[in-house]
C-alpha cells in the first residue's frame, strides 16, 4: 500500500523525493503505528462493551452499532484517524 502511495504521488507530480525506497520505509512504519492504534482502540471498545453487556441484551441494543458509535467518540476524542 505505501508503495502505490508513494507511485502515485511521484507520478502525478504531488512530491519530490530523493529516495524513494526510504520514503516508502517510513510511510510503511506510519501506517503501522496507525493500525496498531486502531486494533488497540477496538480491543478498548470491546472491553467498554463487555461491561455493559448485559444492558445491551437486555435493551436488545445492536452490538455492532454501539460498537461503531464508541469507536468514533474515542477516536475523535484522541486524534485518531479511521
Amino acid at each position: 500500500m505505501a508503495s502505490v502511495i508513494v507511485r502515485n504521488l511521484l507520478r502525478e507530480n504531488k512530491i519530490v523525493v530523493d529516495d524513494k525506497n526510504k520514503l516508502v520505509d517510513e510511510l510503511v512504519n506510519i501506517l503501522l503505528e496507525e493500525f496498531v492504534k486502531e486494533d488497540q482502540l477496538d480491543q478498548e471498545v470491546r472491553e467498554i462493551l463487555s461491561k455493559h453487556m448485559e444492558k445491551i441484551r437486555r435493551e436488545n441494543i445492536e452490538y455492532q452499532t454501539m460498537f461503531r458509535m464508541i469507536k468514533t467518540k474515542l477516536a475523535k476524542e484522541r486524534n485518531i484517524v479511521l
